[in-house]
Parts: C-alpha cells; structure tokens; sequence
C-alpha cells in the first residue's frame, strides 16, 4: 500500500479545501454535498451527533453561519492507497475563544472523494 501519494494528498486537499471554503461561506448543501449519502455515515460534534446522511443533512440546514475568521492551523491529510485518507486539522474563530480540533476520514466513493466519519471537538479555554 502506498502512503502520501502527493497526487492522492493533491486530490483530496482540493476536496478538503472546497468542504472548508462551503463551510466558511455558509453554503449548507454544499458543506453536506461532501459527506457519504449513507445511513451508515457518521459525524460527531461538540455537543451533538448525527447518524446517517438524511440525519446530518437537515442538522447541516438548520445550523447558523460559523463565526466570522474561521483560522486553520496544523492541518495534516494522510493517505492510505488511492481511496482512502484522515485529515486532522486545528480550528480558531477570531471573534470567539473557542479553539477547535477536527478530524474526517474521506474515502473515494463512485461520486468522488467524500466524508465518511466527522469528529469535532473544542478544546477547553481557560
């Protein structure tokens, strides 16, 4: 098996970049667009959860907009053969002190590289 394909990394930063870019702009179909339609996707966030893909979907809908400067820090894609990858990255909002980790496992489906698994978590601020 091959690990850090730079041409697998390059596929799924671009995929990555246009989930964040979705998320960022509010755009709640396309940030949802990026997860697996499955009832067996999963994503676990700070204070709630979602099973399934028609589960997180509407959860996605009726969120509000994120605060405003939204930072990356440390962000790391691993890939694992041509149809497998974790990104893990560090989050911080400029307006808030909230400090944020999150991880995805992405996994390359018929439709392209999607979301199969979602954990966020805020650190505790002190």
């Amino acid at each position: 098996m091959e690990i850090n394909n730079p041409g697998v990394v390059a596929e799924v930063a671009a995929a990555f970049a246009d989930y964040e870019a979705a998320l960022v702009a509010g755009d709640a179909e396309r940030t949802a667009g990026w997860f697996w339609e499955s009832p067996e996707v999963v994503r676990f966030g700070v204070a709630d959860r979602q099973l399934g893909a028609v589960e997180h979907r509407r959860w996605r809908l009726s969120q509000p907009p994120l605060p405003p400067g939204r930072r990356l820090a440390g962000t790391r894609i691993s890939t694992f053969g041509a149809d497998y990858a974790v990104v893990t990255t560090l989050f911080a909002y400029d307006s808030t002190a909230t400090q944020g980790r999150q991880s995805q496992t992405w996994a390359r489906l018929p439709d392209g590289w999607r979301i199969v698994t979602a954990h966020v978590s805020a650190l505790p601020t002190a």
